[in-house]
């Protein structure tokens, strides 16, 4: 599966996204892909995802089907995330 965070550097939010994916990977080995939603990827990633609020935490399927979806600057637990990046 993919597992994407939607995230802005510098906003008041970006310290507690910065440890949780630096926890997520001590403690599972996981490194998540990280999306700016200003980017030109992000951007198109957003719209086909509808996602205005940030951070946004997306699990995908393999075929790109919505898994799960955190939303807002509560950030959920780690081993709810690792289920899906460990996921074939």
């Amino acid at each position: 599966m993919r597992v994407v965070v939607v995230t802005k550097d510098g906003t008041e939010y970006s310290r507690a996204v910065e440890m949780f994916l630096r926890d997520l990977a001590r403690q599972t080995g996981k490194v998540l892909e990280v999306l700016d939603p200003e980017s030109t990827e992000g951007e198109t990633f957003c719209r086909a995802y509808d996602i205005v609020e940030y951070p946004t935490i997306v699990a995908l399927s393999a075929d790109g089907q919505l898994q799960n979806i955190w939303r807002g600057a509560t950030l959920p637990m780690i081993s709810e995330v690792s289920y899906y990046a460990t996921q074939g």
